[in-house]
């Protein structure tokens, strides 16, 4: 699980701020809404992120996002950029590094992962775990001249001299140790249990209102008998009136004047596919048909198929909500979904975040949403779940929690207080 996350001359964050799941010591919700993974240290599941319009909140998803990229991505070669991007609102920070730190827990163990890289190159990589209360190094890695140095801490990892050259080699200027590690044949535990955490728990890019999930909702259905389970009765308990998604793998042929149009579209896709497209000249296409109940005028119940195309984009959208939030729970991991209300009702919103509850683990969500009505739902949100981001006159984001004002207990309403201005992070109208 996720506790905490520093950030520093990344995008609109200029100044370093600090996000955290770590929650307070009030204990309301207890039984689902915190997972104590160590003796004195309780986690949140859920946080969500208030603020106006070019305020940053979508930017906080983006920092989670660079870092699951950065992890594993091998460059084409060294002159490709880190992809990193540096607030540009300023004179001095786009020539400065930008910096991040990740606290997380995989199996109970504490764990701190930083680096400070610019575009060209990684200047500083580190990451320790926590036997006890204090940090034990894992790797380090230094940037000496225009060449990366990599140690390993022989008390807690056991690795041969050619292992570690191999890494060194492999570990461009512009790529992460941990991509470099994946390109070896060694086993060192220690950093398996965090890049399994990586590749399992934190795999999940963010969710944005335009993404298309329906895809990946169709191969859910079609692939697990018990996510589409989950689903079907998701949808029936939100007033969708589905009592059925049916998935088949069709073959349609593809015209010749079409092929070349074709092949020319799908860049990233495998060379023996492309080769059976153009030998074969047929695509793979998933239809879909949902079953819908209604009553009729004799109070008799009828179903009806309808394509996917006949669906609203609120039922679209909840599908595939409603399919990535079941294996997030299903893997206990994390997921960000930018703006939740996008194309949903309010009161489905709210739906959407008690089903997650209801659903214990160690899954963990972070949402953005400009919806104020859940600040009113007493009996559904901690007060440390929610974070607020504000910009600055320098352009740059603060980002804080509503557990930092003081008093907020006292407060009656919070949606009132929020829209008159009490926490900022509204616009300036």
């Amino acid at each position: 699980m996720i506790l905490e996350l520093k950030i520093k001359n990344f995008l609109s964050f200029k100044e370093e701020v600090t996000f955290s799941f770590e929650a307070t010591k009030d204990k309301s919700f207890e039984d689902y809404q915190v997972v104590e993974v160590a003796p004195n240290t309780r986690i949140l599941r859920l946080a969500i992120v208030y603020g106006a319009n070019a305020s940053g909140k979508s930017n906080l998803l983006n920092v989670f996002d660079f870092l699951r990229n950065f992890w594993f991505e091998i460059p084409e070669d060294k002159d490709e950029s880190t992809g990193v991007i540096p607030f540009l609102l300023d004179e001095e920070t786009p020539q400065e590094p930008s910096e991040f730190s990740l606290t997380f827990y995989t199996e109970g163990i504490k764990h701190l992962y930083s680096l400070i890289l610019d575009k060209k190159k990684v200047i500083s990589e580190k990451l320790f775990v926590y036997p006890g209360t204090q940090p034990a190094l894992i790797f380090e890695r230094k940037l000496n001249g225009n060449i990366s140095e990599i140690t390993f801490n022989p008390k807690k990892v056991k690795i041969s001299q050619p292992a570690k050259d191999e890494i060194t080699v492999k570990c461009l200027l512009n790529m992460s140790v941990l991509a470099a590690y994946n390109r070896v044949n060694v086993a060192v535990p220690e950093i398996d249990n965090v890049t399994q955490w990586m590749k399992t728990q934190y795999s999940l890019p963010s969710i944005e209102p335009h993404t298309r999930l329906v895809d990946f909702a169709e191969e859910m259905i079609a692939k697990n008998a018990s996510i589409k389970k989950h689903i079907l009765n998701f949808l029936c308990r939100a007033d969708y009136n589905i009592t059925n998604i049916n998935t088949e793998e069709i073959e349609e042929n593809v015209p010749d004047d079409m092929l070349s149009l074709l092949l020319s579209k799908v860049g990233n896709l495998p060379d023996d596919e492309k080769e059976r497209l153009k030998k074969e000249k047929t695509i793979k296409l998933t239809k879909t048909e949902f079953e819908h109940k209604v009553i009729n005028k004799d109070g008799v119940s009828k179903f009806y198929k309808m394509s996917k195309g006949l669906q609203s984009a609120g039922t679209i959208r909840t599908l595939g909500l409603a399919s990535a939030i079941s294996q997030l729970v299903d893997n206990n991991a994390f997921l960000a979904i930018d703006e939740i209300e996008s194309s949903l009702h309010p009161r489905l919103v709210e739906f959407i975040i008690e089903d997650f509850f209801k659903r214990k683990g160690q899954s963990q969500l972070l949402l953005t949403t400009h919806y104020d009505g859940l600040l009113e739902e007493d009996d559904l949100l901690r007060k440390d779940s929610i974070w607020f981001t504000n910009k600055k006159e320098s352009g740059s984001t603060e980002l804080y929690s509503l557990a930092d004002f003081k008093g907020v207990n006292r407060i009656s309403s919070l949606q009132k207080a929020y829209k008159y201005g009490k926490f900022g992070a509204t616009p300036n109208i």
